[in-house]
């Protein structure tokens, strides 16, 4: 017998079953989500928690699982340009080369290293031992080696070392700095005009945490009831909304459950208040929302129109849509009609409104605290697609309206393309119609610049980028 097979055997490394945590799986499976089926964070993340308390039970998936849950996927999806950055800096390969599946969970190591409290320690343990779960253990170790290496700075230091410099290329290093794509740098900074300082304001802004905000519906609700909630405080400028502190749950909230009351950004109320504001010659008995889904804004305005004795008519051109808008209607005080309708063919003679609204869909860039993934998802080139059908819509409401009836032009953008260039080409097109001033009807809300659109910020107002011109018909 040799030495070599005397020597005493090395034991054998017990093996470990790797430890489900649901908060990090859940968090996991979110963000696959939002990669492998382009679908939205605030759709798809709901279900999972439901599922998750169902599961485990709400005394192992306590609230603040969940809101460890939400804080991990908006906060991967926000910073996910920056955290891009770093990770580029820490592995051996193109970011492409890299597993989609393998860099979320980079990812969302990254955020808890350089975006959250947890401990370092913490942090990598848990997100390699969730990698040994939706992974296995081969790229269990990779997810270890490359995360060991980011644990070694914090975030600032990773900012210097991967973000061009301010004066080479400030455009460049805004997008890397605030985690934003530079052509939506560039628009946004287009948008605001004036320095870096406001820009930087808005960017960070677009970062943070929205706080969700409530609408007492007219006829059915009063801001009084609702502020009656654990957590609300009242709107900054609108009389309807409320806001609810950080973790309040809309969905436990009685007169949501019963479409009294719904879950609703400040801005689009505000528009919705400044159409039913302005001022009408003659008649005021119909009013149109000619692009009513998914019924938020058609909600408020029926049941304003209800309290003044007008009828509402709803129109929206995909049928589930419009059944969305139904629903946000359901129980409105007053009579109103939802039909699925194309905005842009309208179905009604012309001039047969006193009000129409149309919210255009565009490139959400307004809304990018409560949509962080859909800074990722745009493309430059796709304001060319929207262009038509923002255009259509404006000719669509002007030719609905009455002479000496108003319209309001909405979008959920701030981009100049999908704002005052759509409202520009079409009153050239449309010589009866001439631009309001907007400001005098959304009453004690400041820095409303110049008019006669107006244009909200999140860092100024707090509420979504919401624009709105409202437009008379002469004649």
């Amino acid at each position: 017998m040799s030495d070599q097979s005397r020597r005493p055997r090395k034991p054998a490394k017990p093996y470990r079953r790797p430890q489900k945590d649901p908060v990090r799986i859940l968090a996991f499976e979110a963000l696959r989500a939002v990669d492998e089926r382009d679908a939205y964070a605030n759709l798809v993340l709901p279900p999972l928690l439901r599922k998750a308390r169902e599961k485990a039970g709400p005394e192992k998936f306590a609230a603040r699982d969940a809101a460890l849950a939400t804080e991990l996927v908006y906060g991967t999806l926000r910073r996910q340009g920056t955290y891009d950055a770093v990770l580029a800096a820490c592995v051996d390969r193109p970011l492409g080369e890299v597993d989609p599946p393998v860099l979320d969970v980079l990812s969302l190591g990254a955020h808890q290293l350089l975006g959250t409290r947890i401990p370092t320690h913490a942090a990598v343990s848990a997100t390699v031992e969730l990698a040994r779960v939706v992974l296995g253990d081969g790229r269990a170790k990779f997810v270890n080696a490359v995360l060991r290496k980011v644990a070694q700075d914090g975030l600032d230091g990773w900012l210097e070392r991967v973000a061009p410099p301010y004066n080479e290329d400030p455009e460049d290093h805004l997008a890397v700095v605030h985690s934003h794509p530079r052509w939506v740098v560039s628009a946004l900074w287009d948008s605001l005009g004036g320095g870096r300082a406001g820009l930087e304001e808005l960017l960070r802004a677009d970062n943070e945490r929205p706080e969700v905000t409530l609408v007492a519906r007219p006829g059915r609700a009063t801001a009084e009831e609702l502020l009656g909630e654990e957590a609300a405080v009242p709107g900054r400028w609108s009389p309807y909304a409320v806001r609810l502190a950080e973790g309040g749950e809309p969905g436990l909230i009685e007169a949501v459950r019963e479409g009294r009351a719904g879950v609703q950004d400040e801005g689009s109320q505000l528009v919705a208040l400044a159409l039913a504001n302005a001022p009408v010659d003659g008649s005021d008995r119909l009013w149109l929302d000619g692009c009513a889904g998914p019924g938020g804004k058609a909600a408020l305005l029926g049941a304003l129109a209800a309290q003044r004795g007008a009828v509402l008519l709803a129109a929206e051109k995909q049928p589930h849509r419009a059944g969305l808008v139904a629903k946000a209607l359901a129980g409105n005080p007053g009579p109103y009609q939802v039909i699925a309708a194309d905005g842009t063919r309208p179905a009604w003679r012309p001039g047969s409104f006193d009000r129409v609204l149309v919210d255009v869909p565009c490139t959400g860039l307004g809304a990018l605290r409560r949509r962080p993934e859909a800074r990722w998802r745009r493309r430059p080139e796709d304001l060319d697609g929207f262009a038509p059908l923002q255009r259509g819509l404006l000719r669509g409401a002007l030719e609905s309206v009455r002479a000496g009836g108003v319209v309001g032009y909405a979008t959920c953008s701030p981009h100049l393309a999908e704002t005052r260039a759509v409202v520009a080409d079409v009153l050239k097109q449309f010589p009866e119609a001439d631009l309001v001033d907007a400001r005098p009807l959304l009453p004690g809300v400041p820095d409303l610049g110049d008019g006669p659109d107006v244009q909200l910020w999140p860092h100024v107002h707090g509420t979504d980028a919401m624009y709105l011109a409202v437009l008379r018909r002469m004649r």
